[in-house]
């Protein structure tokens, strides 16, 4: 009877403490043997959980953690919290013996549950009214280094390339897209952190990943990427197609013109061809406006690149051969844009497929048949084109000064980088820049011609709209320019603009002069005059700068279809750009 009374009253005294027991549970989180660094990670954590406590331990150390929670709930909180990288793996599910006086909050008041206390009636007191406090507004939640590296551990291989690719969109990264977080990918991750206002930690947080993604995944919107499949031309790649649209077929083009004003441009290149075909398109291109002229320029066997810049336009173009087809792309576009383009030229080369077929030479637009115009694309024109000739064998030009004055660049026959030399007395000696061997050069009249006698001026009268110079005859009418410059001869015939710097020859071949322009001290010429800086006067140039001029010996006229041809192996057009 004894021992069944003490059993009621044992599994009553059970029932009691129960509930109160089944409340007193935690997660412990971490604890320290120094008060001062688990104070520093209680405020960390507690940016994170409202329900942090820190308590001292009958060990001496200190404890982090967080409750109370029944039993199930701490389990379930524990192993919630570990998936998401929010607490140590070694977290875990603690009662509150261990646990002391409190810490954490400062100045809180207990938050774990007591044991039950005999209820006392208190004496009635004055009713106290109590103001409603305003909810302070949510604490955004940002992740240690620790809880970042142990959400990091969660993603999957793909989702790490992402990030990998997003940090390369941004140029942070250079590596390989694998999906392994090394010491590539970790500086990436410092830099961006850096560049965004963020702690230096080399590992991004949940919130940082975020901003990361949302930025790349706003700049492929923005260009809206996708892939293009051109049947005619037999070619697929991937293109900005919020910023381009079709235009038309100009072969061996397809072009894609600006879409709502971005002034990004793409020309797909597909053509028939073998390595003449390369080389000549290598060559064409860097004649066309939307190949500026700064930049690198690199060919190989099978294979050429070209990028150019200026202030107006960048560029970059790629053309491979391949099973009888020469087949590649150019991308233009203002220079604002031109960090993006970066990523967008990666995409596009590495999207870039090619396949049966290539447009047909029929693909044609009668109304870009302009002289400067290649396939609908504009040509790059010098600002100013003069005529020159040879004065010797290394390929050294004679012209006039004003041709080669303030230009960025000077080309002979559109071909050949030239510097000036020297100026003087209105004369240029211009160097070519590599090695030049002309077919013909000048051998000058060792006497002056008669009066009244034939000559003719070799030159590029249409400043280049021609393939080769023209002759333009005339006849010497005095010996002596204005004011009996006795350095000029006066011409009587009708010379153009673009016949400036040309060589003027008598009958035997023989140079007599270098044409003039038609201005002389402000002064414009009548109809039909024009003055000549005499052979004199040019071999004394020559000898001051350190060439001597050849003569040409002997007075044999030469026939007026060979005199076009000497004229015409010497004459040069000189581009001033």
């Amino acid at each position: 009877m004894i021992r069944a009374v003490f059993s009621v009253f044992f599994a009553y005294l059970l029932m009691i403490a129960a509930p109160a027991a089944a409340q007193n549970v935690f997660v412990q989180v971490e604890a320290h043997p120094s008060l001062r660094v688990a104070e520093e990670r209680a405020r960390e954590y507690g940016t994170a959980f409202d329900d942090l406590n820190g308590f001292r331990m009958s060990t001496g150390w200190y404890a982090l953690a967080l409750g109370p929670y029944s039993a199930n709930q701490a389990r379930a909180r524990l192993l919630e919290l570990r998936r998401a990288g929010l607490i140590p793996r070694d977290a875990y599910v603690s009662d509150n013996q261990p646990y002391g006086e409190r810490f954490w909050p400062v100045g809180g008041a207990l938050s774990q549950p007591t044991q039950p206390q005999p209820q006392v009636e208190e004496p009635a007191e004055e009713t106290t009214t109590l103001v409603p406090v305003e909810p302070a507004e949510p604490v955004e939640v940002e992740e240690t280094p620790r809880q970042a590296r142990a959400s990091e551990a969660l993603l999957s291989r793909d989702e790490k390339k992402e990030l990998q690719v997003a940090l390369q969109w941004f140029g942070f990264y250079r590596s390989s897209i694998d999906g392994s977080f090394g010491r590539g990918t970790r500086g990436a991750m410092s830099r961006w952190q850096d560049a965004n206002g963020f702690r230096n930690t080399g590992v991004l947080t949940t919130k940082q990943r975020g901003q990361l993604m949302e930025g790349y995944r706003s700049a492929l919107a923005a260009l809206g990427l996708g892939e293009v499949v051109e049947q005619t031309a037999g070619i697929t790649v991937t293109m900005p197609a919020k910023l381009v649209e079709f235009e038309k077929y100009e072969y061996p083009f397809v072009h894609y013109k600006p879409k709502d004003n971005s002034g990004v441009r793409v020309l797909l290149i597909s053509q028939a061809g073998d390595d003449a075909t390369l080389g000549g398109l290598y060559e064409i291109m860097q004649t066309l406006e939307i190949v500026p002229l700064e930049g690198e320029r690199k060919k190989n066997r099978n294979s050429f690149t070209l990028t150019g810049q200026n202030d107006q336009v960048h560029s970059y173009t790629y053309a491979a051969l391949g099973g009888g087809y020469v087949k590649g792309f150019t991308l233009a576009f203002p220079p604002g844009k031109a960090a993006d383009m970066e990523r967008v030229i990666e995409i596009m080369r590495d999207t870039f497929e090619t396949s049966e077929g290539s447009l047909d030479p029929s693909f044609a637009n009668a109304d870009s048949q302009a002289i400067d115009l290649l396939s609908g694309l504009e040509l790059r024109r010098p600002k100013i084109s003069r005529s020159g000739f040879y004065v010797d064998g290394r390929g050294r030009v004679v012209t006039h000064a004003g041709a080669v004055q303030q230009c960025e660049r000077i080309t002979l026959d559109e071909t050949y980088e030239a510097e000036v030399s020297v100026i003087e007395d209105g004369l240029a000696l211009l160097e070519p820049k590599s090695s030049l061997v002309p077919l013909n050069y000048a051998r000058f009249a060792s006497r002056p011609g008669r009066l009244r006698s034939e000559v003719a001026v070799s030159g590029y009268s249409y400043e280049g709209a021609l393939e080769g110079p023209t002759l333009t005859y005339g006849q010497l009418a005095d010996l002596r320019g204005l004011n009996g410059d006795e350095s000029l001869h006066r011409l009587t015939l009708n010379a153009l603009p673009g016949d400036v710097g040309g060589p003027v020859l008598d009958t035997t071949g023989a140079v007599a002069g270098m044409l003039m322009p038609s201005e002389v001290e402000g002064r414009r010429l009548p109809e039909g005059t024009s003055f000549a800086k005499n052979a004199a006067a040019l071999a004394s140039f020559l000898s001051n700068n350190g060439l001597t001029a050849s003569a040409l010996v002997g007075d044999t006229q030469m026939a007026p279809e060979d005199l076009v041809v000497a004229a015409a192996d010497m004459t040069v057009l000189v581009g001033c750009w």
